[in-house]
């Protein structure tokens, strides 16, 4: 098979870039080493970004997005009984939608069928190959049977585990890391959500995120250790340690139900450079992870897709390099941002194992600094809605 952009990996990445270059002309064809019903089945945050409105609605793919998704204007912020809202929109012209990460691939797949576009599913041993010369091609087998492909690029978004990555010689990488010691404890039920925005509190017990996907499905979640496991929460115990890490008043208005999915997520921070080797380009979670405070997962990857989306353009429709030349250092610029403000508002927000009595003191005391601060206030909301591509 011949192709003009090879993409690995099914996900909402790799999908929202072959469809905004289907819209301009440019053949792909996306490789996914699962199944479209495992894809979907993948339980991801949903608080879309600014800029990726912007890119779902130029894809042609924010119908159902721009009826069914709810526009939030602002979050709550608390610390023990104290709470205070954060304006979005009065601080910078802009919203966030909470609009589940499934629903986005799942518009995505239907665009991608619909077009005709192809996308190979259980595919194994995949191998990027000349990646650093004019004629990279790629290769890999979908039920025993081997198969390649001829292309002029290659898009890795396949992930933190995919062979992307790992395709870029370990001489010319280098990776950056954070771990941090705790987890996220989610679970989605099916219940109204406590506050119809998003409220993310810390205690002495640790942090807590109050979240939805609509009217009647929930999703929380509380700090803890990673040495714990999802099984041994029974769902009454989890509802009780998040009425203690939330406000009182949210807590009795808090409505309990049984969970139907429960998991524990690590947090890390995780960047490696270049994104770009020959004809080789990196995006979303293939070249940097946030941990979840503050939701710029997929937000960054579709910044990824932006820059690589307009590079791809320029160079097919005008011969220009100029935009795939400069992919890997533009991209990093933003991605380095957004993972300071992942990192800040996690340290803040959280309870660490080494923390002493002072530490503690200087997060009570930014977070009394950021309510009643303008400036302090505008840089999150700054952040939190997107910074422009």
């Amino acid at each position: 098979m011949k192709t003009q952009v090879a993409i690995i990996g099914g996900g909402p990445s790799g999908l929202l870039l072959a469809q905004l270059l289907h819209k301009r002309g440019i053949e792909s064809i996306v490789l996914e080493r699962k199944t479209k019903a495992y894809v979907l089945g993948r339980i991801r945050a949903g608080v879309l970004e600014r800029g990726l409105l912007e890119l779902m609605r130029e894809a042609g793919v924010s119908a159902r997005m721009d009826k069914e998704g709810y526009v939030h204007h602002g979050a709550l912020i608390s610390y023990g009984d104290e709470m205070f809202r954060l304006n979005f929109t009065e601080h910078t012209g802009h919203a966030v939608m909470v609009y589940g990460q499934t629903e986005v691939t799942r518009d995505l797949y239907a665009a991608r069928e619909q077009s005709g576009g192809p996308i190979e599913f259980n595919v194994e041993n995949v191998v990027i190959n000349d990646a650093d010369t004019d004629a990279p091609f790629v290769t890999y087998e979908v039920a025993g049977e081997s198969r390649r492909i001829d292309c002029d690029f290659v898009a890795g978004c396949d992930g933190f585990h995919g062979v992307s990555r790992q395709t870029i010689p370990p001489d010319v990488r280098r990776e950056y890391e954070k771990v941090y010691p705790f987890g996220w404890l989610g679970i989605l039920s099916e219940t109204p959500p406590v506050n119809h925005e998003l409220i993310y509190a810390t205690s002495d017990r640790g942090f807590a995120l109050c979240s939805m996907r609509n009217e009647n499905l929930s999703r929380y979640y509380i700090q803890c250790s990673l040495d714990e496991k999802a099984e041994d929460w029974t769902d009454e115990a989890f509802w009780d340690e998040l009425k203690r890490r939330i406000p009182a008043d949210q807590a009795r208005n808090l409505v309990t139900g049984p969970s139907i999915e429960k998991s524990i997520a690590p947090l890390r921070s995780f960047v490696t450079e270049p994104m770009r080797w020959g004809r080789l380009f990196l995006c979303g979670d293939a070249a940097h992870i946030v941990p979840p405070t503050g939701a710029k997962g997929l937000n960054t990857a579709a910044s990824d897709v932006n820059y690589l989306y307009r590079g791809l353009c320029a160079f097919y429709e005008t011969g220009s390099t100029d935009g795939i030349d400069s992919y890997s250092q533009t991209a990093l610029a933003r991605v380095w941002k957004v993972e300071r403000f992942s990192w800040w508002f996690s340290s803040l927000m959280h309870q660490f194992p080494d923390q002493t009595d002072f530490d503690r003191k200087m997060q009570w005391a930014e977070l009394e600094f950021l309510r009643a601060n303008d400036a302090a206030q505008q840089a999150m909301a700054e952040n939190y809605v997107g910074l422009p591509y």
